[in-house]
């Protein structure tokens, strides 16, 4: 005990010693810091040393335990060691000292010795004492050593080595671990009474700041309220340290660094101590950015992105590698979940009435849901059609029940506007729904896709098309189709034919309900079909265009065109020859072939009386075409005036061969208009002559070979490889409407044409005036360069150049954007992409050309081509 105040005292003669003459000189600390060491194990280590006759001084900052601990190498028989805690980032008070960058703190076992001397006397110094200044010297050698421990630490949980739990009085002050500020102040000292000698294996920086000596504390849980609110005050000096240091902080400053804050003046240090505390302030906000929760979000989410593009990167299967199947099968095996049925008819609210001869009228449930299909169209103009009321009544009546089909007689005296203003209703509420309600249906939108969406076919996730089945409703058809207004029927599960993979699980029909037939036919592509009722036609469930079924298909089609480049002379030179043949059927087959080679026209087929009035080559009518001997300065012109596919209508005027023209006047002979021109032949007779010639050669193999010769050779042509990429993608466009143009695809004029046309075209004359203002501000700065022929006039010069240029090219892509929508505001570019046109020639001219390929094509697109994509080089040629 005697050894330990006699240790107090002299720790409290050299913290006065040092308030009044400043720290000690170089040369003093380390003849005070005698021949022991304590290794610091922050970047730049210092040695401290301590000797017999040296004084550690006393500091009221408590230094943090989890911490190495120093234990003497000699100990006296009447006094404990002294255990001094040394912070890992604790410094040393040697100058120019280097601020450590935070660390973990070591564990307890890494020890450094001191000899404690019980009955020493403060050391006195030969070397002359430095006079204190109000300005800072290059260390931070004036703040207590705990002291800088603790403020170079982050806070940690308190930990003592003996018996001895930390007690409100001895618990370390937590402070931000941030630039220290050093300030003065004219507040004394205030000491506190020493420790007792049972506190053997508590720190002493510790057990001199007890207010009182305790011979032992009883032990206290971790989790006691003492310790909490040890806690929240420890927390509490922390916030407060931030803004302002209190006056409590400043009974634990050293005199000199109170003098510093009294002065009012912030000093700056000059030497490298700075740059460690800026990495030290790096090194903090980086670690905190990974625990953040806002980095951390951005940082899970820019992966989860990563690993996202990743895994469909994965899942794209290249089945244009593998080997296919020669024996005619389409899969191994297969598995999937069936078809989507539409969910069940809801009934209208009561207060919703059909009215029928002005009077209320209940309907079943199956008449109800059938005149609501008609309310709905009731301001369509289908429900201005005769032959759609007529269709629609006759069906409806059929699906009523005995008391309905008595009362209900005539379509006029039904009233359904309370039904259409209910649906309309419903309509505007769909429209106006809030962002949260539309989440919630697209979340139970994936949930069905995710189900019924996809299929695993030979081992490979594979999306499916169409796998939601057609609710019912009333058929519309295109053009004036004979059965418009029909009924179509609610498919059920009897009516369906699963077909799936053998050993594969069957799809689950709806309760009490059963599947028509299960198969496992692995030579057809379809997943499931049923027979429909208007046209009584089988639909399917097939897979989507980006699967491997789909794209083999592509492939093979599109090979089989390139095939043809080769046969294509000896095949137009033979049908020329059948045009003088004896005989009437050859002839006739030979004039359809220079047609359908010519002008890439559908082959047709004969169609059923209440089907649709569309024709292709081989079922043209005479009253389709007219001969013209001479049209607009041309000779041998036909006119074709018919309805094609899905009754569009094809008109053109087209010049063509002599010998032609004199066959086609031959076949007219003796005709009517409703007459067949080629009553000879048929497209089953065309395409088995013509698969004679190649294999796999049809009708419809003309039509995809003439489609991208066509593009080849515009491509060609139009291309002009110095225009920009907007240039080049105009040029794209007009030669893929040349194949639309030959293959007749045609759309009618949106209606929001006429407005997006306006909206551009105010577009474009805004732009120009920019363009036209930006050069009059060149002309000026160019003007004050040659005047004053300074680097900022140049400078202003060059950046207003590249403005204008970049105006300039903003301007040509709104112009090249209207050039585009109005030549192809009648043109329905899509479908010869899609369908027609070998995608191979698209990818090498992208390669080839420097045009990004999401130029042409957009993302469905690019995933149904992906193997053209791949495999094609910028020397492809069709």
């Amino acid at each position: 005990m005697n050894g330990e105040s006699t240790l107090l005292a002299n720790n409290d003669h050299e913290l006065k010693r040092k308030a009044e003459n400043g720290r000690p000189a170089n040369g003093e600390d380390s003849r005070l810091m005698g021949d022991k060491q304590i290794k610091s194990p922050g970047p730049e280590r210092k040695k401290l040393k301590v000797g017999s006759n040296d004084v550690i001084a006393k500091s009221s900052v408590k230094s943090p335990l989890n911490s190495p601990k120093v234990s003497p190498t000699k100990s006296s028989s009447s006094h404990p060691p002294v255990k001094l805690i040394i912070k890992k980032e604790a410094v040393s008070p040697l100058k120019n000292h280097a601020v450590a960058k935070p660390h973990k703190p070591l564990s307890p076992t890494k020890k450094a010795t001191v000899k404690p001397e019980p009955k020493s006397s403060p050391v006195k110094s030969d070397t002359p004492k430095p006079k204190a200044s109000s300005q800072e010297s290059d260390d931070d050698d004036d703040i207590p050593l705990a002291r800088r421990v603790q403020q170079k630490t982050p806070k940690a949980k308190v930990k003592t080595e003996g018996k001895n739990p930390i007690t409100p009085s001895n618990k370390p002050t937590a402070v931000k671990n941030s630039a220290i500020k050093k300030e003065k102040s004219d507040k004394p000292v205030v000491k506190k009474p020493a420790v007792s000698d049972d506190s053997d294996d508590e720190p002493l920086s510790n057990r001199i700041a007890k207010p009182k000596p305790t011979s032992k504390t009883p032990d206290k849980k971790p989790g006691s309220s003492s310790e909490k609110k040890k806690k929240k005050d420890a927390q509490e000096r922390k916030r407060k340290s931030i803004n302002k240091e209190s006056d409590s902080e400043d009974e634990y400053k050293p005199l000199a660094k109170l003098a510093k804050k009294s002065s009012g003046k912030t000093v700056k240090s000059e030497t490298k101590d700075e740059k460690p505390k800026k990495k030290i302030k790096s090194e903090k906000d980086k670690k905190g950015k990974g625990k953040g929760p806002k980095s951390s979000e951005k940082t899970d989410g820019t992966g989860k992105k990563k690993k996202k593009k990743e895994e469909e990167e994965k899942e794209v299967w290249k089945w244009w590698e593998e080997k296919q199947h020669e024996d005619g099968r389409k899969w191994t095996t297969l598995e999937h979940h069936g078809p989507y049925l539409p969910p069940d008819y809801e009934p209208l609210p009561d207060n919703v009435k059909f009215y029928y001869d002005g009077k209320p009228f209940k309907l079943s449930m199956a008449s109800e849901e059938i005149a609501g299909f008609y309310a709905k169209m009731l301001q369509h103009d289908y429900t201005g059609k005769e032959i759609f009321n007529e269709n629609f009544f006759h069906d409806w009546r059929k699906e009523m029940t005995e008391e309905e089909r008595k009362t209900i007689k005539d379509l006029k005296k039904c009233d359904f506007k309370e039904m259409f203003s209910y649906y309309d209703q419903k309509n505007e509420e769909r429209k106006n729904m809030t962002k949260e309600e539309k989440q919630v249906i697209k979340k139970n939108n994936e949930v069905i896709l995710n189900e019924y969406g996809y299929c695993v076919m030979d081992g490979h996730k594979q999306r499916v098309g169409n796998f939601k089945i057609e609710p019912p409703g009333l058929f519309r058809g295109r053009g004036d189709h004979p059965k418009q207004g029909k009924l179509k029927k609610r498919v059920m599960p009897e009516d369906i034919i699963i077909n799936i993979g053998k050993g594969a699980k069957v799809p689950v029909p709806p309760d009490g309900r059963k599947w028509k037939k299960v198969i496992h036919d692995d030579k057809v592509t379809w997943l499931a079909c049923w027979i429909e009722n208007i046209q009584g036609s089988y639909k399917y469930v097939m897979l989507n265009p980006t699967s491997r079924l789909k794209g083999e298909k592509d492939w093979k089609k599109y090979e089989t065109a390139r095939k043809l480049k080769d046969l294509v002379e000896k095949i137009r030179e033979n049908y020329r020859r059948d045009w003088k043949s004896k005989e009437m059927r050859i002839r006739q087959r030979g004039v359809a072939l220079y047609f359908i080679d010519k002008l890439a026209l559908r082959a047709g087929h004969e169609k059923d009386d209440d089907t649709a009035d569309t024709v292709g080559c081989c079922s043209l009518r005479v009253e389709h075409i007219k001969l013209h001997d001479e049209w607009e300065d041309k000779e041998c012109v036909v006119e074709f005036d018919f309805l094609g596919k899905d009754s569009v209508r094809y008109w053109n005027f087209v010049p063509i061969d002599k010998k032609a023209f004199k066959n086609l006047k031959l076949f007219m002979e003796g005709k009517q208009e409703g007459d067949d021109l080629f009553d000879r032949l048929t497209t089953t007779s065309l395409n088995k002559y013509l698969s004679e010639l190649m294999e796999g050669l049809s009708a419809k193999v003309f039509r995809t070979f003439n489609a991208s010769m066509t593009l080849q050779d515009q491509l060609d042509k139009l291309t002009n490889p110095e225009d920009n990429v907007n240039a080049k993608v105009l040029q794209y466009n007009r030669a893929n409407r040349a194949v639309a143009i030959l293959c007749n695809h045609q759309r009618t004029v949106p209606k929001t044409f006429e407005k997006s046309m306006s909206n551009l075209q105010v577009k474009i004359a805004d732009k120009k005036k920019a363009v036209k203002d930006a050069k009059k501000e060149l002309k000026e700065l160019k003007h004050k360069l040659k005047e004053s022929k300074t680097d900022s006039a140049a400078k202003a010069v060059e950046k207003k150049k590249a403005q204008v240029q970049r105006l300039e090219e903003q301007l040509f892509k709104l112009e090249v954007t209207a050039t585009d929508k109005e030549e192809n505001k009648e043109i329905a570019l899509g479908t010869s992409k899609l369908n027609y046109l070998d995608p191979r020639i698209t990818v090498a001219w992208c390669k080839k050309f420097e045009v990004p390929i999401e130029k042409a094509y957009n993302k469905t697109q690019r995933e149904k081509f992906a193997w053209a994509i791949d495999m094609a080089t910028e020397d492809y040629v069709f």
